[in-house]
């Protein structure tokens, strides 16, 4: 199964959806990036990843990446150095517990609706929807190979 087809239509609207909401309160950009393999380290694959995407391209420096390989049961949730730089270092482990235990269930659709969800409430704490904020980075879900 190709990592497109990993996801039904409904599962993809639903957290396109997610992400739209949550960057309802938050000058944070959150996107999705789905492959199917991961050889390496899922932290690495998804740095790389966020800069195959030009995620770094928001004026905080705010935007957030949550990887998934499905395939290699592997995934990682970065943030850019603008969140990084004014965060705690523990900020993303409750959304990867929360993102981790659904993966495991197999509930991937829903354990990313919630891990968006609560990215977003987390984000908006440090980073509040600005008045005059535009959408910097697609809320569509990436896909690799």
């Amino acid at each position: 199964m190709g990592a497109h087809a990993f996801l039904t239509k409904a599962d993809r609207d639903s957290i396109v959806k997610a992400i739209e909401s949550a960057e309802l309160s938050t000058s944070g950009e959150i996107r999705v990036h789905i492959e199917s393999n991961c050889p390496g380290d899922p932290v690495e694959r998804a740095i790389f990843v966020f800069n195959q995407l030009k995620m770094f391209k928001t004026r905080d420096r705010n935007g957030v990446l949550i990887y998934i390989a499905h395939k290699s049961k592997k995934f990682s949730i970065i943030g850019d150095s603008g969140i990084n730089s004014v965060v705690p270092a523990d900020f993303w482990n409750e959304t990867k517990e929360l993102l981790g235990n659904n993966l495991r269930n197999g509930q991937v659709a829903a354990g990313l609706v919630s891990a968006i969800e609560l990215a977003g409430e987390k984000l908006k704490t440090f980073f509040p929807l600005k008045s005059d904020d535009t959408n910097e980075q697609s809320n569509e879900i990436s896909f690799g190979e």
